[in-house]
């Protein structure tokens, strides 16, 4: 049977729970976060900096700060085959920019599969490290984040990905989207 770990973590976008299986990262949760397990499934608590939690911590700090942290973490991500093929592409998704759902369709080679892509999207156990919030809608429409829009508008202004308050607008809109939140407030 799988040994399951589990920490909590702060972070701006409110605390983050990291959970591995057998020592390799297999989940960060948001509090709310639609398709978020059952807490007693993450099994017992570890402190942040034990394998592998301290490598995820490391990697969202320099992420936070605004940094693109270049080197992977090893992660046990259990799914169907399309749904590993989908989480494959997000991680293929460059820091700062976006796809949308129909385009990421088409990178998979399923171009009219938009909407299981959007499924398979919504089900990434390790949201932000592989980075489901780069994916938008057609037109540049932020849609469909389990974590909740605020958070993944917080992150892709955090990434440059979206326009602040006097900057043009995202490509593909009409108008500007909402600047980042203050760097004080977790979005919840």
């Amino acid at each position: 049977m799988p040994q399951r770990t589990h920490t909590v973590v702060d972070s701006p976008v409110g605390p983050l729970t990291l959970v591995a299986t057998d020592g390799v990262l297999s989940g960060l949760y948001m509090t709310g976060q639609r398709h978020r397990p059952a807490d007693e499934t993450f099994g017992s608590p570890a402190v942040p900096g034990a394998t592998p939690f301290g490598e995820a911590v490391r990697f969202l700090d320099a992420y936070f700060a605004g940094e693109r942290p270049h080197y992977g973490l090893p992660l046990h991500m259990a799914g169907t085959p399309f749904q590993q093929r989908v989480w494959a592409a997000l991680r293929d998704i460059p820091y700062g920019e976006t796809l949308s759902y129909g385009e990421l369709a088409g990178v998979l080679g399923r171009p009219t599969a938009s909407r299981a892509v959007g499924m398979a999207n919504g089900r990434n156990p390790i949201g932000i490290i592989v980075p489901c919030h780069r994916v938008i809608g057609a037109g540049g429409s932020l849609t469909g984040y389990g974590g909740g829009l605020d958070r993944k508008r917080h992150l892709l202004a955090l990434e440059g990905a979206l326009p602040g308050p006097d900057s043009d607008p995202v490509p593909g809109t009409d108008s500007a989207a909402p600047g980042p939140a203050p760097a004080h407030t977790v979005l919840f």
